[in-house]
Parts: structure tokens; C-alpha cells; sequence
């Protein structure tokens, strides 16, 4: 059978998978690190994605390929298809001004309406505008603008600068898909289109952007610069969502570096206090999201205080009650985003002579952790969103005292997807898509599973925890 390959390339480095597009057998795979920083020249990431397809055994023998990118990076091209300055990441904050100056323009009503979220400094609409009001020249020279997963298809593709590449600088063949470009703040994920009226405040003028390319669809077809061919791609949430073969009634929370919790549905999330981001799914559906800044770095922070291993810790934890004797963990180490509170701190609540103690301060950690995107879970559920299970997933997941206290403070089965490469998996399965016609059903092993074993108190606590501290 042929073989099709699922590309992710994340914030940090580049993966690719090979599988078997009959049975999703992994045949191969590759990796390539990226540069650090919240600011970083694209083509660093085409450098480290043709380094990550030579570690993975190379192309000569795969039908179909598909890009997973982190979301919301602003690349922008001139004329002549080069990058004109270094691209913003998402996790670059310098826009923020720009993200309020979008909300007091257009209004959060219209913009939730329209585009499913309103702004913060993550998004694309914020970065374009934060360069049109501090980099002029730069924003002169702006002929398109994508998306870190659309510049990468068009350059495997063989696009590129004049004299750069094979195909040159053909601006109109740019491609994404749905679930990237609902992130940009300037999508209509609804209507499948684009808003001239933010493009005219943002730039003044409506620059080339990707074309829209459905599920099961070619971005590039084969022999269109490559023997292979090249499907729509996905943002990374959306992607791993699909790797995860995620289904209505599933609820994801993803523990990275920041925390994650989006579920797939049917009709779209209306947020009016910004909380939910009304994201499109890579499937054709939507993919409400809500996202905390800090996730397993609590757990780090908390083994390094304790001078333990994360597998001691985990011991600690679990050593200790649920609620952990009143100790409460308020997780804000970098600030937080959901809620919006920019500048807070970490703390730490609760203590007695009695409760404190290495074990309870260990199970306080990952409550918190967990509390923290439990609030997001709850918003989605008050939107109507099913929650039959939760899929817990990155490198926190695999922590035995994770899965118990999630399964404790979201109060429903939990189930644990042995650890892999969703995002290049779920890229991997659209690739799939596009060569046979028909979306792939291979399985996904899960590792562990918890019963749903409801612990009320532990949020209670926690919400009286944050309430002394940060009045609502």
C-alpha cells in the first residue's frame, strides 16, 4: 500500500511520520529542532523540515503529504515571495496593544460573531497591525501574508523566492485550510471567508491571502512541483485533535508548555467574554478552544522545588488526599491568559503546621495544574458543549497522579492516548484523505484509562483559593 507522511512543525521542532495509508502503521519517522524565541525567520523552519524528512528515510517512496503548524504566526511575503522580516510567533506578546485596539474598533459582539474570537495578542489580525503601526516600510512591502503551515506547503511544493526556488514566486497558489485560518482573526470560519473590512484597518488594503482548501482536498496536487502530493494541512490543535480520532462527546486537554482544552462540534461556540476561541476543526466541524498559559511547567517548578524527579513526584502526590489537606496551588507562574490576567503571580494557599508537607504540596501542584483547565472544560460544557470523556494527552499525561486527579477534578471517564505524535498524526490522516478519498479510520492505542471519580471539593477550594486573590 502507499505510504503518506504527517509533517508537524511546532513552536519548538519539526516531526515527521511515515505510515502505511491502509493500516496507519508507522514505517518511519524523523525530527529536526527549531530555533528558540518568540521571533524566528521562517526559513529556519524550511531548513529544519527538509533536515527532519532526510532523517525520516526521505520522500522518494510517499504518495501524499500534509503539514500540522503552530497557529497564528504571521509570515509575511513581498512581491518577489520573500519573508520581509522575521515571524511573530503566537507566543509573542508585543501586540497585545494592538489586540485592544481591534476590540475597541470593531466591538467584541462583531467580532465574535464573525470571527469566532476576539483578539488577543496570539493572533495573526493583532501582528499585522502591531507591524503597519511600528514597521511602516515593512508594512508597504506587504504582497501576502500566511501562516507558518501555508509558507511551508508552498515551499515543499517547490514556490518560493526569485532565484530561491523551482517554481518561483507565485503569491496565488498560497493554500491553507479552515482550522488555521479561524485563527487568524481575520476568517470567517461560518462562511469560509475572508474580512475585508478588518484587512482595511489592519493594512489599509486586502494583501494575497492562502485560498481555502477543504478536508479531503489537494493543496498542491501531485506532479504540481513534486511527485508527491500535498493535502490542505491543519493548525496544530486541530491536527491533533484528528490524530486523536477525537469524535463528539470527546473532550482534549493537552498538557505542554501552555494547557489546552478543545472538544469537535457540530455547530460553532459564540463567546461574547473571549474565553472560548471559536476555532474550525480539521475535519469540517469546529473546535472551541480554551487555552492557559501554564501546564507542565507547574509540575516542573514544583519537582525542582521539592528536589524530586517527576516520578517522585507523582509518588508524593499520590501519597497525599485529594484536596490535599486544603493546600491550594494558584498556577499563574507566567501570567495567565484564561482568566485574562496578564500579570499575575503564582501562589501558593491554605498552609497549616498541619497540611504542610512534601506530599500535600505535590498533590496542590497538579490540582492546580489541572484547576486551572477544568474552568476551561466547565465554559465549554456552559456553551453546550457534550464532555462523555476527556483524552489527556502530552508529556504531563503520562504522570500517574495526573490521571487520577483528572479523572477526580473533571469528574468524567479519563483516558490516556499512549504517548505519539499527534499533530504530524493527524496531518498524516489528511494527507491520507486527499490520496484515497475517503477519511482513514486507524486506530489509537490508549495507555490507561480512569474511571470518572468526582471530587467537587477540590475545585471549591481552589475558586475560594483564587477568589481571595483576584477578585472577579
Amino acid at each position: 500500500m502507499p505510504l503518506v507522511a504527517g509533517i508537524d512543525s511546532s513552536t519548538q521542532s519539526c516531526k515527521v511520520v511515515i505510515r502505511d495509508a491502509a493500516s496507519g502503521e508507522l514505517v518511519r519517522s524523523g525530527r529536526a529542532s527549531h530555533p528558540a524565541g518568540t521571533e524566528v525567520d521562517p526559513n529556519a523552519w524550511f531548513e529544519a523540515l527538509q533536515e527532519a524528512i532526510a532523517d525520516a528515510g526521505g520522500f522518494a517512496d510517499v504518495a501524499a503529504v500534509s503539514i500540522g503548524g503552530q497557529q497564528h504566526g504571521m509570515v509575511l511575503l513581498d512581491q518577489e515571495g520573500r519573508v520581509i522580516r522575521k515571524a511573530l510567533l503566537w507566543n509573542d506578546t508585543r501586540s497585545a496593544s494592538t489586540a485592544t485596539e481591534l476590540i475597541d474598533n470593531f466591538g467584541a459582539e462583531y467580532l465574535v460573531k464573525n470571527t469566532g474570537s476576539i483578539p488577543v495578542a496570539s493572533f495573526t489580525s493583532t501582528k499585522v497591525l502591531w507591524v503597519t503601526r511600528n514597521e511602516p516600510e515593512n508594512a508597504s512591502r506587504v504582497a501576502a501574508v500566511c501562516l507558518p503551515h501555508d509558507w511551508l506547503s508552498w515551499r515543499l511544493a517547490g514556490y518560493g523566492p526569485v532565484g530561491e526556488s523551482k517554481s518561483g514566486p507565485h503569491l496565488s497558489v498560497l493554500a491553507t485550510d479552515a482550522s488555521d485560518a479561524s485563527g487568524t482573526g481575520y476568517f470567517n470560519p461560518a462562511t469560509g471567508e475572508y474580512l475585508d473590512g478588518i484587512w482595511q484597518f489592519i493594512l489599509g488594503r486586502k494583501p494575497v491571502l492562502p485560498k481555502i482548501v477543504k478536508p479531503g482536498d489537494w493543496a498542491f496536487a501531485p506532479g504540481e512541483g513534486t511527485d508527491f502530493g500535498i493535502a490542505c494541512g491543519a493548525g496544530d490543535n486541530a491536527a491533533a485533535g484528528l490524530g486523536l480520532g477525537a469524535d463528539l462527546g470527546d473532550v482534549v486537554v493537552s498538557l505542554g508548555t501552555s494547557g489546552t482544552v478543545f472538544a469537535v462540534t457540530e455547530t460553532r461556540v459564540e463567546d461574547p467574554s473571549g474565553t472560548v476561541a471559536g476555532f474550525a476543526s480539521a475535519s469540517g466541524n469546529f473546535l472551541p478552544l480554551v487555552c492557559t498559559l501554564n501546564a507542565a511547567r507547574v509540575m516542573d517548578s514544583f519537582a525542582s522545588l521539592l528536589s524530586v524527579s517527576h516520578e517522585q513526584l507523582a509518588d508524593l502526590a499520590l501519597a497525599a488526599d485529594a484536596g490535599a489537606g486544603g493546600a491550594v496551588v494558584i498556577p499563574y507562574f507566567e501570567g495567565e491568559r484564561t482568566p485574562n490576567l496578564p500579570d499575575a503571580k503564582g501562589a501558593v494557599l491554605g498552609l497549616t503546621l498541619q497540611n504542610n508537607t512534601r506530599e500535600n504540596l505535590a498533590r496542590a501542584a497538579i490540582e492546580g495544574m489541572l484547576c486551572g483547565l477544568a474552568d476551561g472544560f466547565a465554559v465549554l460544557k456552559s456553551h453546550g458543549v457534550a464532555a462523555k470523556r476527556v483524552l489527556l494527552i502530552g508529556g504531563a499525561a503520562a504522570n500517574p497522579a495526573v490521571q487520577v486527579s483528572a479523572a477526580q477534578v473533571f469528574g468524567v471517564d479519563v483516558e490516556i492516548p499512549a504517548l505519539g505524535e499527534y499533530v504530524a498524526d493527524g496531518a498524516a490522516r489528511q494527507a491520507c484523505y486527499a490520496l484515497t478519498g475517503s477519511a482513514p479510520a486507524w486506530p489509537v492505542e490508549m495507555q490507561a484509562s480512569v474511571s470518572a471519580d468526582p471530587h467537587p471539593e477540590i475545585l471549591q477550594q481552589y475558586h475560594a483559593a483564587q477568589s481571595s486573590i483576584y477578585q472577579s
